[in-house]
């Protein structure tokens, strides 16, 4: 798949190894980097967006702004677009590869490149998504094109169902703890999963491939996507397409996985772990912060309560997911629970505000990095889960699963 979007946009055969430009149809870039995209547009290049209606900056990762300095740097994001025309997504409309699916603005074959290194979740809608730096965001922005070394591919192909409990996030940590975290290192994860799972699914799945060390992670197109995209035939792998690696797996042996401090592969059955105290939970971000995921916290926290000595922390991942929660009551669920809501948008996910942690401390979050220092303090530990896990750990107020507070 990676070849064959590579060739379409590059207009030219390309294969693995092969050095191609191609055009761009999205360039999105965050706060965190707004300030030195602007500078290299304006100050190195002395360039505007060739294309305005295919940029887009997103205030997300400290959203609201948490200091001074930051503030600045969104006054000047937000000037910067209504001086050139690029879209400009606001504190409060979510986190970049959320707002970006929901808005239709990356689709089947496109490239989309992203100021964030999870812009792989772009490949969940078949479109080939990478993250890469300031200037060649900047670069890009510009000329309307980038240029890439054609990756390799890995494919994956799921086999089974899921068991009740089990969900994508599950399934993609041990394709990680299978791959390693550098297992598939600048090259293209391919994921056949046939008609399972939704598109928010599909996005947690596509989102953890960099993890393993992907230049992007591409879902084979099927199930939801085909109904809610025009999805060209030419996307698709060819049968008998080449792979540098092929694993499978088995879905319907699989139980509920976590990732252990402080390596995203370092995965383990949840029942291993179960016991373990734990300070703060975390539900949302761009790999779990969806109305599905929601929906399965809400599910066992239904009639619970949050565990005395126990934050839960509570931050959908765009305000439609935050608007459809509040319409069905998932919120309010969730807020009887003991849960603190918050701004839609990545919260603390990247330790600069809204819930960091102190010295010790031991988080269960729905993110996707457990790095050491990742949010907070560099002694504090963080545990990587779903957000059906996440809930009956933050009930229990130590690692647990949803049987454990006789949920299903």
């Amino acid at each position: 798949m990676a070849e064959k979007i590579l060739s379409r946009r590059g207009g030219r055969p390309v294969y693995a190894g092969d050095l191609a430009v191609v055009e761009v149809d999205q360039v999105m870039v965050v706060d965190s980097i707004a300030q030195s995209f602007i500078e290299r547009m304006t100050r190195d290049l002395g360039a505007q967006p060739r294309f305005p209606e295919r940029v887009s900056i997103v205030i997300d990762h400290v959203a609201p702004a948490s200091t001074v300095s930051v503030a600045q740097a969104q006054k000047e994001a937000r000037e910067y677009a209504a001086q050139t025309g690029v879209r400009l997504f606001d504190v409060g409309r979510g986190i970049c590869h959320q707002v970006l699916v929901e808005e239709g603005l990356a689709r089947p074959g496109w490239i989309v490149l992203g100021s964030d290194s999870h812009s792989t979740t772009y490949g969940a809608v078949a479109a080939f998504g990478t993250g890469m730096g300031a200037t060649d965001i900047a670069l890009a922005a510009a000329s309307g094109k980038t240029w890439l070394k054609v990756p390799e591919s890995v494919k994956v192909t799921l086999h089974g169902e899921v068991r009740p409990g089990v969900g994508a996030k599950d399934v993609a940590l041990e394709m990680i703890r299978v791959l390693g975290a550098d297992g598939a290192t600048y090259q293209s994860i391919e994921i056949h999963a046939g008609d399972r799972f939704t598109r928010g699914e599909r996005m947690t799945l596509a989102n953890l491939c960099v993890e393993a060390g992907a230049k992007t992670g591409l879902v084979v197109p099927g199930g939801e996507i085909l109904n809610g995209y025009d999805v060209p035939d030419w996307v698709y792998p060819d049968p008998g397409a080449l792979y540098v690696r092929e694993l499978e797996l088995d879905l319907s042996s699989l139980a509920p996985r976590m990732s252990a401090p402080s390596e995203v592969d370092n995965v383990h059955d949840v029942a291993a772990l179960r016991g373990l105290k734990v300070d703060q939970v975390f539900i949302g971000t761009c790999t779990n912060g969806r109305l599905e995921d929601l929906h399965a916290a809400a599910a066992v926290l239904r009639g619970q309560r949050v565990a005395p000595g126990t934050r839960l922390l509570v931050i959908p991942a765009s305000s439609e997911v935050m608007e459809q929660a509040m319409a069905d009551g998932t919120l309010l669920t969730l807020q009887r629970a003991g849960a603190v809501l918050g701004t839609p948008g990545c919260g603390p996910c990247m330790g600069r505000h809204q819930g960091v942690l102190a010295p010790g401390e031991v988080c269960v979050s729905t993110s996707n990095r457990n790095f050491i220092g990742r949010m907070g303090d560099k002694d504090a530990q963080i545990y990587l889960a779903s957000p059906a896990v996440a809930a009956a750990t933050a009930v229990r107020g130590v690692i647990a699963l949803p049987e454990d507070v006789g949920a299903a």
